[in-house]
């Protein structure tokens, strides 16, 4: 999962703090590296690095990144390594000059790989699928020939991409002197959204994960990209858009709304904040039917994501709500970090339990869901230590059994706490007295409430029903071989130097 932000200015050459500040602000999409590239005058303007945005760039950086149009990226590594060789946006010299950023995963990158070396006769220099997906564009732009590009020739070769890839991805990219434009899968599993700010000297146009980076920086949001459909924005200001795909479904990714995605975000006209109000709802009547709620004494979220689920949860349930728990703002997302060891580390660091909220009282946590099971059991044993009598867990979402293809670091079912385990083991697992799963026909109807017009959804980590059609056992066997904890302990790949820095540090 990653964060992505297009801008491009009919105003003033600011774009890049601009870009700064929408990164900023999807933060949570991606910890491990950021970066900037911006345009001017035929120019190219890059920096990326591994770390969050606020390490990666200094005031001298972004006096360099000078330019009308730009993109950014914050990173979380599903495929390829860490490398800070592997931080986006990229870039490629031919035709035109193409800088790129994606947020997804490319089921077929393996065969594409192969594809662009012997076929296209292009070379790739790191393992990142975004990479793969960058030359495959690049390519079909090229078999134009043009002198001069324009967005028909874009949407030409989005069209023939749709074709050759398989996989989620929503992607910006931007061509100095002409341009931005950005597309999304056929399936629409990552979100894309256009927005602009238009004041008394021009306009600002944002292509961005999420809707919270257009109404934070004051975009008024304009709409979502429709799966499979490419957008072109000139340098002129002029919005070009095309539908690129035949066969395209809205199926986004249902886990955006459980845990990626900011509660104040809108992704496909659904409100995050309201699918998790339902997510609560649902949740309080399975517990009405299946627990005596008379044996719960307060109802507790684990913070952050779960506030909203639990919130509504104990108000069905009329039952005290209260917060147990208190969050260290400086930890990054526990489900982002790499290892067992290194979550069930950071959990201990990120929360700490009031005390006098637990002290001999059953209490029912509330979480947004139960990957690993790590945070879990954590937070079941800090919760008996500060006084807990009985504890209780609940996941608004239904126990993930299989591995996220698309985009999500899912990949070794063996990892998974849920896996070949029933609801009462993994109640014992993580410790708890009780433990409830959400109902996955209760998640998608929370969802889908929002847009009744969206007819499926990507529920295969819940399911195992894979969009693409593409994914088989010894796709899912090669997948965990080389995204596991252990593969990633033992990934031994040297960082390559970046060729296109704005300094010499």
């Amino acid at each position: 999962m990653c964060g992505i932000v297009g801008i491009l200015s009919t105003t003033k050459k600011d774009v890049g703090l601009y870009i700064y500040d929408a990164l900023t602000i999807i933060q949570h999409r991606g910890q491990d590296a950021a970066g900037i590239t911006t345009a001017s005058k035929g120019r190219f303007y890059m920096r990326k690095g591994n770390g969050l945005v606020k390490n990666v760039f200094r005031t001298h950086d972004m006096e360099n990144l000078v330019g009308d149009m730009g993109i950014g990226h914050v990173r979380y590594p599903t495929a390829g390594s860490s490398s800070e060789a592997e931080a986006q946006p990229f870039y490629v010299n031919s035709p035109y000059g193409i800088a790129f950023a994606h947020n997804g995963n490319l089921t077929n990158a393996e065969a594409l790989s192969k594809e662009i070396f012997e076929q296209d006769l292009r070379h790739l220099n790191t393992n990142s699928d975004s990479e793969v997906l960058l030359n495959i564009l690049a390519s079909e732009i090229a078999e134009e020939q043009k002198h001069r590009i324009n967005e028909n020739d874009i949407f030409k070769a989005v069209t023939k991409l749709h074709n050759r890839v398989r996989g989620a991805y929503a992607a910006i990219g931007m061509i100095p002197g002409y341009g931005i434009f950005g597309f999304r899968d056929p399936h629409g599993i990552r979100p894309l959204i256009l927005g602009e700010r238009t004041t008394k000297n021009g306009t600002k146009y944002m292509l961005t994960s999420e809707s919270v980076s257009l109404t934070a920086l004051g975009f008024k949001i304009t709409r979502d990209i429709k799966p499979g459909e490419a957008i072109v924005i000139d340098r002129n200001g002029k919005v070009h858009s095309h539908q690129c795909s035949a066969n395209s479904i809205l199926s986004p990714c249902i886990f955006e709304f459980v845990y990626f995605a900011r509660p104040d975000s809108i992704i496909d006209n659904i409100s995050v904040y309201k699918s998790r109000l339902r997510m609560g709802e649902k949740l309080a009547e399975k517990i009405k039917l299946q627990w005596t709620k008379e044996d719960i004494d307060v109802v507790m979220p684990v913070p952050d994501t779960s506030r909203t689920a639990a919130l509504q949860l104990a108000n069905e349930l009329g039952l005290k709500y209260r917060e147990g728990f208190i969050k260290n703002r400086y930890i990054a997302r526990t489900f982002i970090m790499p290892g067992q060891k290194q979550r069930k580390k950071s959990v201990r660091q990120k929360l700490s339990a009031i005390e006098l909220e637990f002290k001999d009282k059953n209490v029912l946590l509330v979480d947004d869901s139960i990957v690993r099971g790590t945070t879990s059991q954590e937070i079941v044993q800090m919760a008996r230590a500060a006084g807990a009598k009985k504890v209780f867990f609940a996941s608004a979402a239904p126990p993930v059994r299989y591995p996220n293809v698309y985009g999500i670091d899912m990949a070794c079912k063996n990892e998974f706490v849920a896996h070949n385990k029933t609801t009462d083991e993994v109640c014992k697992t993580i410790g708890a007295d009780k433990l409830i799963y959400q109902n996955l026909e209760d998640l998608i109807w929370s969802v889908q409430q929002g847009n009744p017009s969206i007819s499926s959804f990507d529920c295969s980590c819940f399911d195992g029903n894979y969009l693409t059609k593409d994914i088989d056992k010894p796709y899912l066997d090669n997948l965990e071989a080389l995204r596991s904890d252990k593969a990633k302990q033992n990934d031994q790949t040297n960082e390559s130097s970046e060729l296109i820095y704005n300094d010499a540090d």
